[in-house]
């Protein structure tokens, strides 16, 4: 073995075992050098190729990419807690991609819309916009991806269930977490019914349904009690847009008061305080819904008078007045008996001096006796005299649960459900009162022209100044214009009639459209 150096001389080291040039004392390379070659039975090497995925094997591209996608559905299932469908996610993105199935962002976007067909057609409930938020996409890019898996699969999804939503939103807070059993139960089923209630109101009528859920909960958790959960915390669990929750909460309470109204102290709820009526409000409505279709008023059965005397002549029970007092106490719970005026043995009720807040108080401990009546399957009509009185409901019991409507129903059973008010969509009276406020302003802006057209025409009283800020603006925060002030909206509608736009087009508020295809655009034809 030659050196470098061209020397042949060699001698081996005593310590190393190295061979070494004598002339320049370099190591001698492969000196040592065991080759690995042994046949069947020798030492096995690694050999390293593209698409390695362990020592043995070998992977394809195609091999590796489905690996891959395969590991990307397994993660997005398990952060969407549906590890149990993850084989029903494979199975359905492989029927679309014809097993070949992908990688890259419109592949995760695939497997979130995936995720979500599957729990709609099994009947489970998975909001979009965590779907959204997990995969890394925009809500709209999902809808999209959901509407073109569901056209090329064939498939007819069940309708979208808010009280569902609702309900594993509930369960799954980590605010409620230490609430108690019972308690939580109870502000489940009063959720699901105010959902369907919204529902039944045109709430949800064209818009997401997490706010409205996120105004539901903040809504049962204060009227239950439930300390820390505010509507901010609720819409950031539910993943909705803070300022639009509030909005609906606003909507929810403007909703109870409408209802409120037909009850004898209505007048006195308003959104601020409509929290504190609302056991009674409620309890209104279920019974409302809990109403057999045409069954007869409560007013047709009972009389006034009939009702007071029932509940005030029991001289001939009791005995004397103390016995009396003490029969009666259940009406007057909480108040001092001598506030109350003391009844002899007569049986002349016009002789008896009752104030009308005394009256009030009896007829409607009277009626709550007769819905518990209802409930119990009891006729609703009185006969005779009865020994003692119904017992009345604590205030804690104000809520029974057994309306239908605390249940998960469709669309069709609830708007079949009577629950004392039958409003109107909240955006098609706003709507409504946009497409009043743009007439007005056209009208403004057409005596405007007409005064600058024919002076004379004007008017000597002074309607020729008629303007469009005498037309109300909504909204507190928007302040109130001077007399003669106009806005960029006038100058728009003032263009536009004078480029001859129908009125009809310009009520709908569609400037930027109008403006571009009759102003800007008119030279060009």
């Amino acid at each position: 073995m030659s050196c470098k150096c061209g020397s042949r001389s060699t001698f081996r080291d005593d310590v190393t075992g190295n061979l070494v040039c004598s002339e320049c004392y370099t190591v001698l390379d492969f000196d040592n050098y065991d080759a690995q070659i042994g046949g069947i039975n020798g030492p096995q090497g690694t050999n390293i190729h593209i698409g390695y995925a362990g020592t043995g094997s070998l992977f394809s591209y195609k091999d590796k990419k489905i690996f891959q996608a395969k590991t990307l559905i397994h993660e997005y299932t398990l952060n969407l807690n549906m590890s149990y469908s993850e084989s029903d996610v494979t199975s359905m993105i492989n029927e679309i991609t014809e097993g070949q199935f992908g990688g890259g962002d419109w592949f995760n976007v695939l497997i979130g819309a995936s995720c979500y067909v599957v729990m709609r057609r099994d009947n489970r409930f998975l909001p979009a916009a965590e779907v959204a938020e997990v995969v890394g996409c925009d809500v709209y890019e999902l809808g999209r991806m959901i509407a073109r898996v569901v056209k090329f699969l064939n498939l007819t999804l069940p309708e979208v269930s808010i009280a569902g939503l609702f309900e594993r939103e509930l369960n799954n807070s980590m605010r409620l977490a230490n609430v108690d059993g019972e308690k939580k139960e109870r502000m489940r089923k009063q959720g699901i019914f105010l959902v369907n209630c919204s529902v039944k109101w045109f709430l949800t009528t064209g818009r997401r349904p997490l706010p409205i859920v996120a105004a539901v909960m903040a809504f049962v958790a204060e009227l239950n009690g439930v300390e820390g959960l505010k509507i901010e915390d609720v819409a950031k669990e539910v993943h909705a847009t803070v300022a639009t929750c509030k909005l609906r909460y606003k909507e929810l309470l403007e909703a109870l008061v409408k209802v409120a109204q037909v009850l004898p102290w209505g007048k006195d709820v308003t959104v601020k305080n409509v929290v504190k009526y609302a056991p009674f409000v409620i309890r209104y409505m279920e019974m409302k819904s809990m109403e057999e279709p045409g069954a007869v008023e409560r007013g047709e059965n009972f009389d006034l008078d009939d009702v007071v005397s029932e509940c005030l002549r029991k001289v001939a029970e009791y005995g004397d007045d103390k016995d009396y007092i003490e029969g009666d106490s259940q009406y007057f719970d909480g108040r001092d008996r001598s506030e109350f005026p003391r009844i002899y043995n007569d049986n002349n009720i016009g002789n008896l001096k009752l104030s009308h807040e005394c009256l009030s108080m009896i007829y409607t401990n009277f009626l709550n006796e007769v819905d518990d009546d209802r409930l119990e399957g009891q006729s609703g009509k009185v006969h005779g005299r009865k020994s003692r009185g119904l017992e009345l409901h604590a205030c804690k019991d104000w809520w029974s649960g057994k309306s239908e409507l605390s249940k998960k129903l469709l669309l069709k059973q609830i708007m079949e459900k009577e629950i004392g008010l039958d409003a109107m969509p909240p955006s098609f009276i706003a709507g409504c009162k946009a497409n009043e406020r743009r007439r007005k302003k056209i009208n403004a802006a057409k005596v405007r022209i007409n005064k600058i057209i024919d002076p004379s025409n004007s008017g000597s009283d002074g309607s020729g100044n008629f303007c469009s800020s005498e037309v109300v603006c909504a909204g507190k925060k928007r302040k109130r214009r001077q007399a003669s002030e106009i806005d960029w909206e006038d100058f728009v509608i003032e263009t536009l009639l004078l480029h001859q736009v129908k009125e009809e087009d310009i009520e709908k508020g569609h400037y930027k459209a109008l403006l571009g295809l009759h102003v800007f655009n008119s030279g060009m034809k």
